[in-house]
C-alpha cells in the first residue's frame, strides 16, 4: 500500500487540527492550532491507548517483554494498513542508514522501532528513561551493558526539541561505548530537534515536517478550511507571535475558558492567566 500520510494522520486522529475560530489548550499553559500524537497511527486512539496500558503493565519483566511486546506490534501490523504502511515507509526510508542495531526509547517510540528491527532483520535494543537497555534478537532478550563500537539507527516515533535523545537515547548508548549514527522519526515538529541533532552529531530525518508545506497540502486535499490554514501558517512561522494574536483578536476565548465547567480547560487557562507567557493586557485576563 502507498502510504498516504497526511491523509492517516487525519483518519487515525494522530493530527488533531482546532476547528476554525477555536484553539487548543497545552499542559503547559499555552496555547495552539493542533495536537499530535504520533503513536494514534497505531491504529486510532483506542488501540493506541491499549498498548500504552500493556507497556505500563508489563515493561519492568525485561526477558519476557520485548518478545510481548514484539508479538502485539506484529499483529497490529498484520491488521492494520495504516500502521502497516508507517512500518514501511520506515524501513524503506532507511535505506543503508540501518546500522548494527535499530534502537527505540520508552514508551512510544516501541510503537514503530521494534518493527522496523524486524523488516530490517536487525538486532532491537529497548532503552529504558532510567538509561537501562535490553537487547532483543533472534527471540530473545538480555540486559546489556555494553555495545562497544557499535552504531545504531533510532527510530522515534515524534521528534520536537531532542529532549529525549539528548537527555535519555544519546547518553544511555554512550554509557555502552555506542553511537546513535542515524535518528529516523515519524513527524518533525520543526521546532529545533533535527537542528539540536545536528549538533549532537547525529543525522535525521523525518517522514513527514509539521511546517507550512504540511498544512497548505491539507488546505488542497480539503481537510482544513482557508481560516485553519491561515492560523496554522502563522503558528507554523512564529508560534508566539500567532497565538498572542490570536488570543488579543478572540478575547472572549480565554473567559469562556476561565469559566469553563471542564477542570481541564479550566485549569490550563488559569495556567495561563497566572504565568502570562503571551504578555497579554491584564483585562484580558480575567473571567
Amino acid at each position: 500500500m502507498l502510504l498516504d500520510l497526511n491523509a492517516a494522520l487525519i483518519q487515525t486522529q494522530a493530527l488533531r487540527l482546532a476547528p476554525p475560530g477555536q484553539i487548543f489548550w497545552y499542559t503547559s499553559g499555552t496555547v495552539g492550532p493542533y495536537y499530535i500524537n504520533t503513536h494514534y497511527l497505531y491504529g486510532g486512539q483506542g488501540p493506541a491507548e491499549d498498548l500504552l496500558r500493556f507497556i505500563d503493565a508489563e515493561s519492568t519483566d525485561h526477558v519476557a517483554f520485548p518478545g510481548r511486546l514484539q508479538a502485539r506490534v506484529e499483529a497490529q501490523a498484520a491488521a492494520d494498513p495504516i500502521f502497516a504502511g508507517v512500518v514501511e515507509a520506515l524501513a524503506e526510508r532507511a535505506g543503508g542508514q540501518a546500522g548494527d542495531f535499530v534502537s527505540g526509547g520508552e514508551r512510544r517510540d516501541w510503537f514503530f522501532s521494534g518493527m522496523v528491527a524486524a523488516r530490517l532483520g536487525k538486532p532491537y535494543l529497548l532503552i529504558y528513561k532510567d538509561h537501562g537497555a535490553v537487547f532483543y534478537r533472534g527471540g530473545k532478550a538480555e540486559v546489556v551493558d555494553k555495545l562497544k563500537g557499535m552504531k545504531a539507527l533510532h527510530v522515534a516515533d515524534l521528534i520536537t526539541e531532542a529532549s529525549s535523545y539528548t537527555r535519555d537515547w544519546i547518553p544511555a548508548l554512550r554509557k555502552r561505548r555506542a553511537e546513535i549514527s542515524y535518528a529516523l522519526n515519524v513527524v518533525d515538529r520543526a521546532q529545533g530537534g533535527a537542528e539540536a541533532l545536528a549538533r549532537a552529531g547525529v543525522r535525521s530525518e523525518a517522514l513527514l515536517r509539521v511546517d507550512g508545506e504540511l498544512f497548505v497540502a491539507l488546505r488542497r486535499a480539503g481537510h482544513i478550511d482557508s481560516q485553519q490554514e491561515s492560523v496554522l501558517l502563522a503558528y507554523a512561522q512564529d508560534p508566539h507571535s500567532a497565538m498572542k494574536a490570536f488570543l488579543q483578536e478572540n478575547p472572549e476565548i480565554l473567559r469562556q475558558a476561565l469559566r469553563s465547567a471542564d477542570q481541564r480547560t479550566g485549569d490550563r487557562a488559569r495556567l495561563l492567566a497566572a504565568h502570562n507567557p503571551y504578555q497579554l493586557a491584564p483585562e484580558l485576563l480575567k473571567a
